[in-house]
Parts: C-alpha cells; structure tokens; sequence
C-alpha cells in the first residue's frame, strides 16, 4: 500500500500555501512532489497498488486527490495493475461533488468510529461537539451514493474505551458494520505527545480485547455474523495455508516492502508509524526523498534494509524458539519507539505480550468449543 499524506502545517520547500487563519499556516504536497510520488508507485513489482490518501484532513485539498487519482490511472492504462484507492477522512466535509467523483474512480472510504456518541465525541472533540453526528451522516451518505461496502471505519481504544467493549461493539453492528478492528494505542504521535498512550497498560487493554471477542463469538452464536480483524488475521496464519499482507505479523517485517508513505513534503517513510515517529523529532525511518534520491537509493537503503535485516524472527533470540513463531511476525517500528532498538527484548515487549495472549487465547476457544471453531472457520472463510 502507497500512503500519500497531503497536508501539514510546517513550512518547507516542496510544498504549497493553501490558507492562514489564527496565525496558522497549512501547507499542500505540490504536484511536483504528486508526480514523483506516482512514478516511484510504478517502479515497483507489485501486480497489486492501494493508493490510500491522508492528512490532516485530504479532503481539504480534493483538488490534489483529483490530480493524481486522474494521473495514476492514466499510468495505469499502460501499466495495467490492478489499482485501487482509498481516502481516509473524518466525513466532516464530504459533498455530492467529492461522492461523484469516488464513484466515478471507484474510491474507497476509510474513517474512523471509536464508539457511541458520547466516546466518540470525548475521544475526538470539535467546536460543536458533534463529531459522532458528522461521523454517522458521513458514512450514510457515502454508502447512499457508493454503496453498503464501500466504506469501512476503524476504531481506537482510549483509556475512556476499557469497560466500553460491549457498547463500542454494538454501535457497530448498529451502524451496519459486520466486522470491527479492537486496536490499542500506538507509541507514536499524537498518543505520546498527549501522554494518552500512557493512560493503561497491556494487561488492561487485553482485558477489553477478551471482554469484546467474547461478546462478538455469542453474537455469532446468536445468528449474526460479525467478525473481530485482528483475530481473523492472526486465525488466517494459523489455519490457512495463504499467507497475509498485514506488516505487524511478516517476516521479515513488512515495512517498505508491503507499505511505503510519501510524505507532503517528499520525504519517503517505511510505514505510516514511521511518519509519526518523525513527527516527534526521529527521523530512523526516514528511507529518503522523492526530491533527491532514486528509487534504488530507497529501496536500498540502510534506513530501511538495516530493520527488515534484524526483524526475521526465524533467527531473532527469543522467537526462534518460540512455540508461536510460525503465526507471528515483527515490528521494528513498534520495538524502536519503545526500546530504542529494532529487535527488542522480547520479555519486556508489549507486542510480544499481546500477541503471545491472542496465539494462547484463540487456541484455547478452538480447543473447548467447536461452535467456537466453526465460527472462526468462517470468518476466514475455510
């Protein structure tokens, strides 16, 4: 996946002015840095690209969206991949013309819902303290012009989350969803310079996971199918023979190689948690520029061949001999923020932890109930 991030609010020399208010000035990628970004998209091997567009907010510069869905797709009459776009926006400013147009180029959405409306509204607060209202309008809207499947959302678990599993589960279901992503903060951006990644520990969102896949197998029980992804990702590793693109769980990591992030400025990352971890002054992941290196001077480079190196668990102290190393994977990005080492001591990992109790916990409901089996079977569809 190629992940275009359109906006900031620092200046620099490969970006545009779009507005000032309050003293604030925004910045838009240029379509100079647009046109590099595209080229570097078909350099690479894959039969298969996912132009996924965020911000900020992309749809404050859809003219930029426009701009390059039109000239990738012009590329793409040559190339002849298969390719797909996303836009990953807070609904807020979606309008007939920007819904003609996804329908038109066949775009995804992708927002985001962390729940019913008073969380929503804490977890993501705006003047008029209507964030879930603009949310759910947003996601009838699109599904009224694109279609029922055309939108997904995600949801992030804030220490207000915790003894919400249930209620945050049913606004999904309540919103048409069949399938929701129970995620925990990142030690990235935002969630570290508000100290909200702080604000519980593993043990404690492990707790809500269980709480809420507990509840989503006796809905399942109960006739209706709805899915948790992240089990259905590490179930696909355990009972399926095909492999999955979701970089956490690769080895080697799949930074870079299965996802890459052109930033607003040209700047090229490995992952969007690379990004943010720039965003907070480190630039480790930073693999080069759109303005001033080669794709083979990314591609190769140590910046990005040093972690994908040292994230093969098959030879990595404390997952080579570990019982789950077949369904596991590694995150270089994760293991750096937290330990300032691409590795990391694996007895002191959050990643290790959570995913150690996932490998246990979906075993252990396999083994004592085959209703339980059954429904996981569906879910990756065997």
């Amino acid at each position: 996946m190629f992940v275009v991030t359109l906006r900031c609010e620092h200046s620099c020399p490969y970006c545009q002015v779009s507005r000032q208010s309050d003293d604030r000035i925004a910045y838009d990628m240029s379509t100079e840095t647009a046109d590099r970004a595209i080229d570097f998209t078909f350099r690479g091997p894959s039969r298969y690209i996912k132009i996924e567009f965020q911000g900020g907010e992309p749809l404050l510069n859809f003219d930029l969206v426009e701009y390059i869905v039109w000239k990738a797709e012009e590329r793409n009459n040559v190339e002849g991949r298969n390719l797909q776009f996303v836009i990953a926006t807070n609904l807020a400013l979606v309008n007939d013309e920007i819904l003609k147009f996804c329908q038109e180029h066949d775009i995804y959405i992708s927002t985001s819902l962390d729940g019913p409306r008073e969380l929503h509204n804490m977890n993501r607060p705006r003047p008029g303290k209507n964030s879930y209202e603009l949310t759910i309008e947003g996601i009838n809207r699109v599904r009224s012009a694109l279609g029922p499947d055309k939108i997904s959302a995600l949801m992030t678990t804030t220490s207000r989350s915790l003894t919400l599993a249930k209620e945050i589960i049913d606004e999904y279901i309540k919103q048409n969803f069949n399938s929701i992503f129970l995620r925990p903060l990142s030690p990235y951006g935002f969630a570290i310079k508000t100290k909200a990644f702080y604000s519980y520990q593993t043990d404690e969102w492990l707790d809500f996971y269980k709480t809420g896949l507990d509840y989503i197998i006796d809905i399942n029980k109960k006739g209706c199918f709805f899915m948790e992804q992240y089990a259905s990702i590490v179930l696909n590793k355990m009972l399926s023979p095909l492999g999955n693109t979701y970089v956490d769980l690769q080895s080697p990591s799949g930074i870079g190689i299965n996802c890459i992030v052109f930033n607003y400025d040209g700047d090229v990352y490995a992952s969007d948690e690379s990004r943010m971890l720039n965003e907070m002054g480190d630039k480790s992941f930073r693999i080069g520029s759109l303005h001033s290196d080669t794709y083979e001077d990314i591609m190769l480079s140590d910046s990005l061949l040093d972690p994908i190196e040292q994230s093969i668990v098959e030879s990595a102290p404390m997952c080579s001999d570990c019982g789950f190393m077949p369904y596991c994977g590694s995150d270089p990005v994760y293991h750096y923020a937290t330990q300032g080492d691409y590795l990391g001591n694996k007895a002191l990992s959050g990643f290790c932890k959570k995913n150690m109790f996932m490998f246990r916990y979906l075993i252990s409901l396999m083994e004592e109930d085959r209703e339980t089996r059954d429904i996981f079977r569906r879910w990756i569809r065997i």
